[in-house]
């Protein structure tokens, strides 16, 4: 009985944490609903920062109005320029009106999105927030002036310990974040590939013609995952085993045609396209995460993220520790059946690395549609809403036995 209780606990425990996706904030919902910020809106859009704040659980989001918007529109500044001021105005920790008159010793200084671009020098990506003299609340950059350049206005928004948005007199800016920040066009892949020690998948994509494929989705977002050349040169020999079309789909498998931050892939499991998926071929692979370690599953080998190259916006590149292997091309690890406990053998290894499997063959295999199928992270929160309440039906029946 003891241990139905506990698991009927740990059943009422997911049932919340599914809950919880249907209590996701929508920054642009939010200001939508006042016109005085729909330029500010607008930009978070363009930008793609209000998908980075939808995404976060806790956040501040500092906003100005149409008119303060102006001071930075009329400098002609680029798309990725005003979006490394606009992260200057995205905090990562949360400050409703009640807590800005509550900061120990009447001042304190809180991290934004601009500190995690790596364009950030020093403390310049902090904001510092201090509780001036009448009641009133003054914001700025944390840099060797430390002006208070913008002052509290009043709350828009707020959902305690989740999102608050604040309405600001002026726009943050600092130096580095209104420095030249260099376009799409001018991230050459292969040449920052090289230069961050993944040379070796930088020559599997010229060798096979996906570089240009790579370099023409930067603009609309591109995720990359580079095998070290360690695992690249492990794996040299089976990859020129591969017909030219296996070998260009291998490597454009290594790709998505999205950007996705660290705290996109760490916020959310499931099955995702690659740039090898076409029609009927899947080519995808499931992103798994487990705390702050984010892998790879692709049905024959599992890899991990070991670091990240590059990221900026719409480009973002990380290290990974195996070359990926697409089953539409090798064969699928199946599980190995548990061995009986009076058995001296322990069960083989159902985790493939590159040495696993061959080339099952030039075509997909038949079967792939159903593993596919089964990882396609389809489900609705509506559907799981459905489940939850059948199962809150199941765990109070049993805790109450």
């Amino acid at each position: 009985m003891a241990y139905l209780r506990r698991a009927a606990a740990a059943l009422i425990i997911i049932m919340f944490q599914l809950l919880s996706l249907s209590n996701a904030h929508n920054i642009t919902k939010i200001l939508a609903k006042n016109p005085d910020f729909s330029t500010f809106n607008h930009y978070l859009s363009a930008t793609h920062l209000a998908d980075e704040i939808n995404r976060r659980q806790t956040i501040t989001v500092l906003a100005v109005d149409n008119s303060a918007m102006n001071s930075i529109l009329s400098k002609g500044y680029s798309l990725y320029t005003i979006r490394n001021i606009l992260s200057l105005h995205v905090l990562v920790d949360y400050f409703g009106a009640k807590k800005l008159h509550q900061i120990t010793d009447g001042s304190t200084s809180t991290a934004s999105m601009f500190q995690s671009t790596g364009s950030a020098t020093g403390t310049s990506g902090y904001v510092n927030i201090t509780d001036i003299k009448g009641g009133k609340v003054a914001f700025g950059v944390q840099d060797d002036d430390s002006q208070l350049t913008a002052r509290y206005i009043k709350s828009i928004f707020e959902k305690a310990y989740n999102i608050s948005v604040l309405h600001i007199s002026q726009v943050l800016t600092s130096p580095e974040a209104e420095a030249p920040t260099a376009s799409p066009s001018d991230l050459i892949l292969t040449t920052i590939l090289e230069k961050q020690g993944c040379k070796a998948f930088s020559d599997m994509l010229k060798s096979t013609g996906a570089d240009k494929t790579f370099q023409d989705t930067v603009d609309g977002g591109l995720t990359v995952f580079c095998p070290s050349d360690s695992a690249v040169g492990k794996f040299a020999p089976k990859f020129k085993a591969l017909s030219a079309a296996n070998k260009t789909a291998l490597v454009l498998y290594h790709g998505m045609p999205v950007y996705q931050s660290l705290q996109m892939l760490r916020s959310g499991n499931g099955a995702v396209n690659t740039l090898a998926t076409e029609g009927n071929n899947k080519f995808d692979f499931t992103v798994q995460n487990d705390g702050e370690e984010v892998t790879i599953e692709t049905d024959v080998v599992t890899a991990k993220l070991t670091g990240t190259l590059k990221d900026q916006e719409p480009l973002i590149i990380y290290k990974i520790d195996k070359v990926l292997l697409p089953r539409e091309i090798y064969k699928a690890v199946k599980a190995s059946a548990p061995a009986p406990k009076s058995s001296k053998h322990k069960p083989k290894n159902a985790e493939a690395d590159e040495d696993a499997d061959g080339p099952s063959a030039d075509a997909p295999s038949d079967d792939d549609g159903e593993v596919a199928d089964d990882k396609n992270g389809a489900v609705t929160v509506t559907r799981n809403n459905v489940l939850v309440t059948a199962i809150v039906g199941l765990c109070f029946g049993v805790w109450l036995m």
